[in-house]
């Protein structure tokens, strides 16, 4: 079992594979170095990038989150306020401190962008190598990004990580996830609670205020965006909306003309525009689906009066609960399984939730989750010019939407006379994401990326030759 603080992950934009990820492993790597005793010795780091990390690095600010890992940072931990000045004199002085050690560090020499070539076990592949004075190569790693802000190394690829403790409900299937439910009498929320405080040791209060954080730095993130007006970075000049829609449906309630459907729409749209920001954001599964599951619990909490905080700490519970049975039985990459692996994902997990957090049963939080997912099978992860905003931003919020309106439509019906199960349609979404093009999985080589190119739309982001 992994935790579902594997699933929620405070940490920046504008991706989870792609800069949260590349960020973690070069980390990793540095500290590889300095546990082996190797930094004294160490003269030189060159890093290959591949595949999808390659293709659109310079728009996920890969490369950037590359250097600041090298030099110790962590994305739930940075200074974000510091970043821009740190990158300056990276470049300005060719130099970056590895541990107590600066090092010659060329971004031109020693960042090899491969664009072409992939790495075999997973399109997000990345190849470290540290270097004596002599040239002697000390130390080298792979790693590959795979979705949400985990890494693993090439040894690790595919092999599950030991739990630390033994849970009292396990499950590796929504199938045994209900049986438990049924079994004992719980609902999700309380199965995914007691394995928690299994894994981590803590009283139910403490891991209960572990999600209600999470919970809140969701919300901050929406206050952020709704805050924040301005042309968003990376030279497609995408202008933040979510503000002045936000005043629009403000001036449309004064004049009792009501809609509170759209506001999830501009919830989320309001997380990923500080996502493409590079803001702080709650990686849910991933960072270019992060506006979805915050923008259906920012409804909840506004809209419903029934809301408490232990039903809105349940909410993220039962979400977490469905995002493990993706994690460990398909894909949340979108540059291993297109953007169904995210946005879907996303979807899935609110739907769920929300229908949880309204009255739901298991099998009718199962339903949500199922239905929520069927309707985004073969959405593809066609980013223009590498970067989270088109289509990204407004994905979100249409998500948040389908979420919601799956989520109610689910308790109109019992949930078990259906014909295709959650189990089912996780293993279809896997599938149809090893059938589909690799130019349509987060390589910006087909779909919009390329459609708003040959309308010659002026983007300022670097093109790597493949």
């Amino acid at each position: 079992m992994i935790s579902i603080f594997d699933i929620f992950k405070i940490g920046l934009g504008p991706s989870s594979s792609h800069t949260v990820g590349p960020m973690k492993a070069a980390a990793a790597f540095a500290e590889c170095l300095a546990q082996q005793g190797l930094i004294a010795q160490t003269e030189r780091i060159m890093i290959e990038i591949y595949g999808s990390l390659a293709l659109t690095g310079q728009g996920h600010g890969t490369f950037d989150a590359l250097l600041l890992g090298l030099e110790g940072s962590l994305p739930e931990e940075i200074d974000l306020a510091a970043i821009a000045e740190r990158l300056s004199r990276i470049r300005a002085r060719q130099q970056l401190q590895l541990g107590a050690r600066t090092i010659t560090f060329n971004v031109e020499r020693d960042l090899h962008i491969l664009g072409g070539e992939s790495l075999p076990k997973h399109p997000n592949g990345l190849r470290f190598h540290a270097y004596a004075s002599d040239g002697l190569e000390l130390c080298a790693q792979v790693y590959y990004s795979v979705g949400g802000g985990f890494i693993v190394t090439d040894e690790t690829f595919g092999q599950e990580a030991a739990a630390a403790a033994e849970v009292p409900y396990p499950f590796h299937s929504a199938a045994e996830l209900l049986a438990q439910c049924r079994r004992e009498q719980l609902n999700i929320a309380e199965v995914v609670l007691a394995n928690e405080m299994a894994l981590s040791g803590e009283s139910e209060d403490k891991v209960r205020a572990r999600v209600a954080a999470v919970a809140e730095a969701m919300e901050a993130c929406i206050k952020r965006g709704l805050g924040s007006d301005g042309l968003l970075p990376g030279g497609l000049n995408v202008r933040r909306r979510a503000p002045q829609l936000a005043a629009k449906l403000r001036v449309l309630r004064e004049a009792e003309i009501v809609n509170t459907q759209l506001w999830p729409m501009v919830y989320a749209m309001a997380v990923n525009e500080e996502n493409a920001a590079g803001g702080r954001v709650v990686t849910a599964p991933t960072n270019g689906a992060a506006g979805i599951i915050p923008a259906v619990l920012h409804y909840y909490r506004k809209f419903n009066p029934h809301t408490t905080q232990a039903r809105v700490e349940n909410f993220l519970l039962t979400a977490g609960a469905i995002g493990i049975l993706y994690k460990t039985n398909a894909s949340i990459s979108g540059a291993d399984v297109g953007c169904q692996g995210e946005v879907g994902v996303a979807c899935s997990m609110a739907a769920g939730a929300y229908a949880e957090a309204i009255g739901g049963t298991p099998a009718q939080v199962e339903n949500a989750a199922e239905m929520a997912m069927e309707h985004h099978l073969g959405l593809t992860c066609d980013p223009v010019g590498g970067l989270v905003q088109i289509p990204c931003i407004e994905r979100n919020g249409i998500a948040a939407e389908k979420a919601l309106k799956l989520g109610a439509l689910a308790l109109l019906e019992d949930g078990h006379d259906k014909k295709v199960s959650l189990d089912m349609v996780i293993q279809t979404m896997l599938q149809t994401g090893r059938d589909m093009k690799a130019t349509y999985k987060e390589t910006s080589l087909a779909g919009l990326a390329i459609t708003l190119q040959q309308e010659a739309v002026p983007v300022s982001v670097r093109v790597v030759e493949c």
